[in-house]
């Protein structure tokens, strides 16, 4: 990637003054400066001025990166990161605040609270696909947090990490919060530097090194992953609907999202009319076909990705409907189109690992359950997907990061949502307040009273802990902390009863009304012109 980088100007830190880097940032939250709230907020501002004053020049950093249009990086980074940090301006403080808990009678007077405390020093390493929401949007919840902090940026998105990097001192307080850069060598001398905390997005052969360093120090973790995430469509979807939101979501940034539906599950009379609507929303997408509009779409990373990419296509047994494999003279573009394979197999080249990529295979299967038992028998996906009156089963039968039924990727632009993996596609989560607690320390706290009337008092309630010990002393310290099983045993303890769960209609109906006012009064206001 040193050529992407020396393409942008982007210039490596000396892998010499990483120690040197985490050695001043520890040594700066030692002092106490980022435990201020007011601190952490004007950070935050810092941090959201930093985009929205330079919206211009990363739309087009990302272009030059990943060839994306405006309207994707406004919409699934810039709008979303600048919210996410607007956010954290006005929650902090109360997100800060001691969390008290229900004692019981024995501690009422002990004052037990939670206090959400900086972990200290650390350590966020971005990825390429989304510049911003997958590097500084970690790094929202890092400030907000009090830590001191290095951010990593991927080198392969060599134009936008050059732009955070530059533009990182002159918003951010340097003392404090860093951007270093570099390759695999930069990588690896962080990585052998001691951090309270490491939130890494990638890929899982990667995550595995990043945990294995991590434990030296005995450093917690966060690893934002992938994966296979299926989408689930049955005949009573609304296959129009279904079908222009599923490829809507694959197109968008070529594929190369971490939650992009990797595949389709469906059975064999639901492909063929899937294939259909496909077909017509394509139309709809591209009235002059996808070579036309190479301007409206993303590109591959780099010619390294586009030929992983048309290596899985050609290797597809299954049946294309939709696109085809480019060219080989058009890897220097890094132009790829939108390919759906019906009729593939669970083993085909196209589903041995993540695609990552503007590839949507179609699998049959029979029902549901044989849809469950496919999801089932592979890893654990980051997100999974449902068009079906009936997703209530899917949902409560498959493990997955997340969940998103009637729709693609959106769920990981609601800021008050966790947004993480389980298993294989990773574990710890941000976005919002979650973001803070993923970078908090939740510290316990008891104050037992020890002087005067009430440190007296107390003292009498709890002196029968003392030795020498008096078996009678326990009824007393029992009636304070003790509590019996006083309820009935269970008539069939090993059995299984699972209760379907409310629809929550009504909840929906209120949310549709404001919706639909929400729209028309917009539309009136001639602020929206497409419904």
């Amino acid at each position: 990637m040193a050529a992407a980088a020396e393409a942008a100007g982007l210039k490596y830190d000396a892998v010499e003054s990483i120690p040197q880097i985490n050695k001043e940032l520890r040594a700066a939250f030692l002092t106490g400066k980022t435990r201020s709230i007011e601190y952490r907020q004007n950070q935050l501002k810092q941090l959201a001025f930093m985009l929205q004053d330079n919206e211009d020049a990363f739309c087009e950093a990302l272009n030059k990166d990943l060839g994306r249009h405006k309207f994707e990086s406004m919409f699934a980074e810039l709008m979303t990161t600048i919210t996410e940090a607007v956010e954290a301006v006005h929650s902090v403080k109360s997100w800060a605040k001691k969390e008290k808990v229900s004692p019981g009678l024995a501690w009422g007077f002990h004052n037990p609270h939670v206090r959400r405390e900086p972990k200290g020093t650390v350590l966020i390493l971005g990825a390429w696909n989304y510049p911003l929401t997958v590097q500084i949007g970690p790094l929202i919840g890092a400030i907000a947090a009090g830590n001191t902090c290095v951010l990593k940026p991927s080198e392969v998105s060599a134009h936008s990490a050059k732009l955070i990097s530059d533009l990182f001192p002159k918003y951010l307080d340097p003392e404090c919060y860093r951007a270093v850069n570099g390759g695999i060598p930069q990588s690896t001398a962080l990585l052998d530097c001691r951090w309270e905390h490491i939130l890494y997005t990638g890929n899982g052969t990667v995550g595995r090194i990043v945990a294995e360093k991590a434990a030296k120090w005995l450093c917690p973790t966060t690893l934002e992953l992938g994966g296979k995430s299926p989408t689930w469509v049955d005949e009573t979807a609304d296959l129009p609907i279904a079908a222009k939101r599923i490829l809507w979501g694959k197109q968008f940034n070529v594929g190369q999202t971490c939650v992009a539906p990797d595949y389709v599950l469906c059975t064999k009379k639901v492909q063929s009319q899937l294939v259909a609507e496909f077909k017509k929303a394509a139309d709809q997408f591209w009235p002059k076909g996808q070579e036309a509009a190479t301007d409206q779409q993303s590109k591959m990373v780099n010619e390294g990705h586009w030929k992983r990419v048309k290596g899985m296509l050609e290797g597809t047994n299954g049946k294309i409907v939709l696109g085809g494999p480019p060219e080989d003279n058009k890897s220097q573009s890094r132009a790829f189109p939108l390919v759906v394979v019906s009729d593939v197999k669970p083993d085909d080249s196209i589903m041995t690992g993540e695609i990552f990529g503007p590839v949507l295979p179609i699998v049959a299967v029979q029902n549901v359950d044989e849809a469950i038992q496919f999801i089932n028998s592979r890893d654990q996906p980051l997100a999974l997907y449902s068009f079906s009156a009936n997703s209530d089963k899917l949902i409560e039968n498959c493990r997955s990061g997340g969940v998103l039924t009637g729709d693609i990727l959106l769920h990981n632009a609601v800021g008050s949502l966790p947004f993480g993996g389980t298993g294989p596609s990773g574990y710890g989560a941000y976005h919002g307040k979650w973001g803070f607690d993923e970078f908090s320390h939740k510290r316990a706290v008891l104050e037992a009273p020890h002087r005067g009337i009430m440190g007296h008092a107390v003292e009498m309630l709890m002196k029968g802990r003392y030795p020498p010990y008096n078996i009678k002393n326990l009824s007393m310290l029992g009636f304070l902390a003790g509590k019996k099983a006083n309820f009935a045993r269970p008539k069939n303890p090993h059995a299984s009863v699972t209760k379907p769960n409310s629809s929550g209609l009504v909840r929906k109906l209120v949310y549709l009304v404001a919706l639909l006012s929400l729209v028309l009064g917009a539309r009136s206001r001639g602020l929206i012109t497409a419904f």
